[in-house]
């Protein structure tokens, strides 16, 4: 099992910078596939971002790419959600996420974080 935590959320104005991260607990991080979903108010929660077990390939959902990168580090267990160039429409609640399987699907993930609000203002 794994128990994953996210910071750096917070207010930031439209083309502004933020970088998230996410703190995995657990001996088996490097076994997963991580990914990070977000989820607006009255909207249905959506992939943003995901990376292999060994960082060799990311993917990205196309309303973020070019803007956000996703990275990670096993040895420190971490993973990280670089967002420039942030757009009022970004604003959600971001979750990471994690799976042993190489994913888009938020039901194909099996840990979940408590997620980070993020909030972009015009």
């Amino acid at each position: 099992q794994v128990q994953l935590v996210e910071s750096g959320g917070g207010l930031v104005q439209a083309g502004g910078s933020l970088r998230l991260s996410c703190a995995a607990v657990g001996r088996t991080f490097s076994s997963y596939a991580m990914g990070w979903f977000r989820q607006a108010p009255g909207k249905e929660r959506e992939f943003v971002a995901r990376i292999t077990w060994t960082s060799a390939t990311t993917y990205y959902a196309d309303s973020v790419k070019g803007r956000f990168t996703i990275s990670r580090d096993n040895a420190k267990n971490t993973m990280d959600l670089q967002m420039n160039s942030l757009k009022p429409e970004d604003t959600a609640r971001y979750y990471c996420a994690a799976t042993r399987y190489l994913a888009t699907e938020a039901r194909r993930y099996d840990y979940w974080g408590q997620g980070t609000q993020v909030t972009v203002s015009s």
